[in-house]
């Protein structure tokens, strides 16, 4: 496995396997890596011949109020993860390397019609950074294919769309969440959970699948997709959650569903001590269509 730091470098390497006609797979992350990530490597590696893994604690997607110096860097344990994996090329940038202008770079990429959605009411910037650092590194590793998360719904659709407009020529390979035993979505965050807190924390998915449920089981309240959204805050913020936001939408866009809508998720963030967790759920197509026998009758 090489470890690579400098952007030039980089480049360099990518230069040579696309000359000897090998494809690139590539999965960006902030490191703190855990099985979710190796997921995601696997993945890569199923539909490419080299698997790059960047690992750069991106500033531009933190906000002030943000966990930035706290978020926990374990690189000895990531490399060693990458290295079961088979990872070929582990990209550690410095944010001087990354962003010639520091850490507030002149030039951004955004989507401001979605990206202020969701997570990003809380987080306002946070997806201008995500997309920004992504755009970058895919013109630094200039991979064929990469892997990202369905856990961050949000961000795996920006990014559909980013490269689908800008035309990277880039598969976006979209991955199945990888959860606990208990269902609790495998997160680098679940590391700020006390052990009452993780105990705590499976609810959360719990209580999306009961919301997923009342619109799959054909439940009146299915008829209002807004009423199915209160319930699940109300259970939540009862069992001891803060909550962001639970949103059922549309997929193609984010927008708020209607039970005539087809391919919608259900979307939600909840903060439990100093932990923000996401996670997400599909709502199955034909669901769409048994909430609206509700509305008709």
């Amino acid at each position: 496995m090489r470890v690579i730091d400098s952007p030039q470098e980089m480049l360099s390497a990518v230069e040579g396997f696309r000359r000897g006609s090998q494809t690139i797979g590539f999965v960006p992350t902030l490191g703190n890596l855990h099985q979710g990530h190796a997921k995601l490597i696997q993945t890569a590696r199923t539909n490419s011949d080299v698997v790059v893994v960047s690992v750069f604690v991106n500033p531009v997607q933190f906000s002030q109020h943000e966990d930035l110096d706290a978020y926990p860097h374990t690189e000895k344990d990531d490399m060693e993860l990458c290295r079961q994996e088979g990872v070929d090329i582990v990209f550690l940038p410095a944010a001087a390397d990354i962003y010639a202008a520091g850490q507030h770079p002149l030039t951004q990429v955004n989507i401001p019609s979605m990206s202020t959605l969701h997570c990003g009411v809380s987080r306002p910037t946070h997806f201008m950074g995500v997309l920004t650092v992504v755009a970058l590194l895919f013109n630094l590793v200039k991979p064929h294919c990469a892997a990202f998360g369905k856990k961050d719904f949000q961000q795996l659709r920006l990014i559909q769309i980013m490269v689908k407009e800008l035309h990277f020529p880039v598969k976006i390979l979209a991955v199945d969440t990888g959860r606990a035993a208990d269902g609790l979505a495998l997160s680098s965050r679940n590391f700020y959970l006390t052990k009452e807190e993780r105990e705590l924390a499976p609810h959360f998915y719990k209580t999306l699948v009961r919301a997923a449920k009342k619109l799959t089981g054909g439940s009146p309240d299915a008829a209002d997709y807004r009423i199915v959204e209160k319930v699940a805050r109300d259970e939540l913020t009862r069992l001891g959650f803060t909550t962001d936001y639970v949103n059922l939408v549309r997929q193609n866009d984010l927008q708020p569903a209607q039970p005539q809508d087809k391919s919608v998720v259900i979307v939600g963030a909840v903060y439990l001590g100093k932990a923000r967790l996401i996670d997400n759920i599909d709502i199955p197509g034909d669901a769409s269509q048994e909430a609206s026998k509700h509305t008709r009758t």
